[in-house]
């Protein structure tokens, strides 16, 4: 499975929580890109950080036996410096946003080319936790869909883009790319494009959204955004949430904050992947 996430030195830990996540819910090989830039103040991601989760998905880590027999030879976590695609084109309405130009990086997957010649590729937040299985999402039939995703929990409200009845508005969070039908309509190239030309509230997502006309709406439980996940769900997608009382306020608690995640969400659930976190992260 071809899985990428995009950042910067800041997304090592949750990545780390991640991957671990991955590896004790599925069996097939893992074949993980990580893109990165090295541009003005980001601090890009580390070629030793990348070593080390390299050699973690191969089985050279010594893991738990929940997460060790589910490493693969074939497994391999590759760094890929995007900066020379990045500069070439750059969103340049869009820099200064809340977040950190490497949150656009996906878009220019198409111009990457270890990740353009891949039939399809599994995008991933760094704070999204796998909690079952995601081979049946991975392998789903995408013949004539550019990009399979979750309806956002708080967008799909607000957004629509094919009728103001139908609700298409998608989390980038998690997302299956069908890279052959991605490159084809230009769906990337038109994301970038609107980023150059275009302010706009959170950027990636928004142009991703404006820019795919093909897409395959999925169930909740592939990208569940909700503070507490249910025993149905497969991915759970550590965003933001908004919080009404006792006054209005985003409610931002990450996966690797494992006390924030043991006494404001109350989950215990990811306690095996945080004690391989806590004995690996001095790593990163």
């Amino acid at each position: 499975m071809n899985i990428l996430y995009c950042g910067d030195k800041g997304i090592a830990r949750g990545v780390l929580v991640s991957i671990l996540s991955l590896l004790k819910n599925n069996t097939e090989p893992l074949e993980i890109y990580i893109a990165t830039i090295k541009y003005e103040g980001v601090v890009p991601f580390s070629e030793k950080t990348a070593g080390f989760l390299d050699d973690l998905v191969k089985g050279k880590v010594k893991l738990g036996a929940d997460f060790s027999k589910n490493t693969n030879a074939k497994s391999f976590v590759r760094l890929i410096d995007a900066t020379e695609v990045f500069v070439s084109n750059l969103p340049k309405k869009n820099m200064g946003s809340y977040f950190t130009p490497c949150s656009m990086l996906r878009l220019y997957a198409d111009k990457i080319p270890e990740l353009a010649r891949l039939d399809r590729v599994l995008y991933l937040d760094y704070d999204v936790v796998c909690r079952r299985d995601i081979s049946e999402f991975y392998h789903m039939d995408m013949d004539g869909i550019e990009a399979a995703g979750v309806l956002d929990i708080y967008g799909r409200r607000f957004y629509h883009y094919h009728g103001i009845f139908k609700q298409d508005y998608m989390n980038s969070g998690v997302m299956l790319f069908n890279m052959p039908e991605c490159i084809k309509s230009g769906m990337f190239e038109k994301a970038v494009e609107l980023c150059g030309k275009r302010w706009m509230m959170l950027a990636d997502q928004a142009a991703l959204n404006k820019s795919i006309s093909k897409r395959k709406i999925m169930p909740l439980k592939y990208n569940d955004q909700r503070e507490r996940p249910d025993r149905e769900t497969v991915l759970h997608h550590f965003s933001n949430n908004f919080k009404f009382l006792p006054f209005f306020h985003v409610q931002k608690v990450k996966p690797f904050e494992i006390d924030k995640v043991h006494e404001i969400l109350k989950i215990h659930s990811y306690d095996g992947i945080f004690g391989e976190y806590n004995k690996l992260k001095g790593n990163l």
